[in-house]
């Protein structure tokens, strides 16, 4: 029952937190509304020298209020992660071993710069994105978005970039659990790097390819530094066992 009222108490505190981080992402409604327009504006005046009209709507009764809210909640579940992932850790964190602690926290620490990081340049390539897809508007017609449409690609584009980011913090664990040897890693590299620009060309909804580089060249670059953390750790690994089986041997006497 302790273990219940104290999980209830998490639940009810992280609820909390994001209800307060919701209000707080509909009083700054306006700039989080600029800030998540602002690609699609850049590439606005790219559109009208190609004889395309576009605009940003919002179709129906209600959906100026339902847009607002989906903002709101968005944000506010992401503004506040920290703080109910925090809740989630600490009911959790009693349980844990000290060796087990230690690496959930390094894995916590760089796990979120990293994601952060692949939206932030799923951020920075929108603009390009944005142009070529609707660059596809015959000259002379007018595009409509709609902001329920708008926002599902931005949001689309960060958690792809981000997830994408974590690439070499999976191959490290893989590595650290013994699942995967730098050996293999290496004799499966051409394999992976086939399958990492695959997987840029489905994942980015555009169609040309330096939107898919964008994605692509760093995906490839962060797992050659897995590679290498890998091989450090396997050599560690190795002097390891031959200490351990120095210690075997039979001594002199």
């Amino acid at each position: 029952m302790d273990h219940l009222r104290e999980l209830r108490s998490r639940i009810v505190k992280a609820v909390l937190a994001i209800v307060v981080g919701i209000i707080v992402a509909l009083v700054f409604y306006d700039e989080i509304l600029n800030f998540l327009a602002h690609p699609y504006d850049q590439i606005r005046p790219d559109l009208e020298a190609k004889g395309i009209d576009t605009t940003l709507a919002i179709t129906g009764v209600g959906g100026a209020l339902q847009f607002q809210l989906k903002i709101g909640l968005i944000v506010g579940l992401i503004g506040t992660c920290p703080l109910w992932l925090w809740q989630l850790w600490a009911f959790v964190l009693p349980a844990l071993h000290r060796n087990e602690k230690r690496w959930a926290l390094l894995l916590t620490g760089v796990g979120a710069p990293l994601f952060l990081a692949g939206a932030a340049l799923a951020y920075i390539v929108l603009p390009k994105a944005i142009l070529v897809l609707i660059g596809f508007v015959p000259s002379g017609w007018e595009s409509i978005v709609t902001g329920k449409d708008y926002l599902d690609f931005v949001v689309r584009m960060m958690l792809v970039f981000g997830v994408a980011a974590e690439i070499p913090l999976v191959v490290v664990l893989l590595n650290r659990l013994g699942i995967v040897s730098a050996r293999q890693l290496v004799h499966a590299r051409p394999w992976i790097v086939v399958g990492i620009f695959v997987f840029a060309a489905i994942a980015t909804p555009t169609t040309d390819p330096l939107t898919m580089l964008f994605l692509a060249a760093p995906m490839t670059i962060l797992y050659f530094v897995s590679e290498v953390i890998a091989r450090l750790t396997d050599r560690r690994r190795g002097r390891r066992k031959a200490d351990e089986a120095a210690d075997d041997e039979a001594s002199e006497l």
